[in-house]
């Protein structure tokens, strides 16, 4: 298997995750692999012509799918039906053009908003279908999950080795760090760099007591690159930090605030909703897989998100 020529066709290849997987990779090279990163630029992914047209053009035998329509809490709760059509229609495409075209991996990703709403935590990979998602995104949430389905159905009826990893918040450089659907830590640095400027406290929105996880996205990037050369099952992975890592929304806006030693501390506006209170996700099975992996403390990691936020703030996604 190790010397196998591999092409690796990167759907979404130019967001956060993309580009965390360019900097992985050439960190941990492999001579036998050649990656393919696309971007929306390439073609329309919710096109079944469209995406046929790509698959036959780079014949991939592996396949990383990160493309998606993504967004935050307030986008999510007023347009669920396009999350919901946009993305069953870019799953299916790349997955039936995957098993079409005889690609021998893919490795999809998932959120932890999939989980169910009602849940006892930590969560872990077997609880995925137990219940209703939170119905603030159930679109996407929807969407996300049948990704699990397909690919058991998959395996079942045609032998396709199709799996997929559940990360918790992923931050980094490449983000999308927008005011308004942005996710937590890229609003926050886009605000903070803001209230920097302009001389003013940092403003958070909700109670800052919600608690999370957050995987710092060259982490995740080496994780992916695990799971596409190694791990074998088609029942989904979470890729996390460890329970111990959870911290609270108030620590964060703390740690970015100090990141822009901001003079005028924070603000907490209550008026605002703080989506669930947490989603606690267990990564016993990757570190039965890994336990030695190590991750970047969330404060360096925050650290170097906002450096590479300064440096390319006219360029960053906003």
């Amino acid at each position: 298997m190790g010397s196998e020529k591999k092409i690796i066709l990167v759907t979404g290849g130019s967001g956060l995750v993309g580009q965390a997987i360019k900097q992985a990779k050439q960190q941990d090279p492999r001579e036998n692999e050649t990656f393919i990163f696309l971007t929306s630029k390439d073609g329309d992914l919710k096109d079944p012509a469209a995406t046929q047209r790509i698959f036959e053009r780079y014949k991939p035998t592996h396949v990383i799918h990160l493309a998606a329509m993504v967004g935050g809490l307030f986008n999510n709760m007023q347009h669920n039906l396009d999350f919901l059509r946009n993305n069953i229609l870019i799953n299916d495409n790349v997955l039936q053009n995957s098993y079409k075209l005889g690609v021998k991996k893919v490795v999809s990703c998932l959120s932890t908003c999939i989980f169910p709403d009602k849940t006892s935590y930590p969560i872990d990979e077997t609880m995925i279908h137990n219940g209703p998602p939170h119905s603030s995104n159930f679109g996407y949430s929807y969407a996300k999950r049948l990704i699990d389905v397909q690919n058991h159905a998959y395996n079942q009826q045609h032998g396709c080795h199709f799996t997929s990893v559940i990360p918790t918040n992923v931050f980094g450089a490449y983000d999308n760090f927008n005011l308004e659907d942005g996710h937590v830590i890229p609003g926050l640095i886009h605000k903070a760099y803001i209230a920097k400027k302009e001389g003013k406290p940092l403003v958070v929105a909700g109670s800052g007591k919600p608690l999370r996880q957050f995987i710092y996205s060259i982490d995740l990037a080496k994780l992916f690159l695990f799971v596409l050369r190694e791990y074998d099952e088609i029942e989904p992975i979470i890729l996390s930090v460890d329970e111990s890592s959870e911290v609270s929304i108030g620590e964060v806006a703390k740690m970015i605030a100090d990141a822009f030693q901001l003079e005028h501390g924070i603000v907490l506006d209550e008026t605002k909703s703080d989506g669930q209170f947490k989603k606690t996700a267990s990564n016993k099975k990757l570190r039965g897989y890994l336990p030695d992996f190590q991750f970047m403390p969330l404060k360096d990691a925050i650290e170097r998100t906002v450096q590479w936020f300064n440096l390319n703030y006219n360029t960053a996604r906003k």
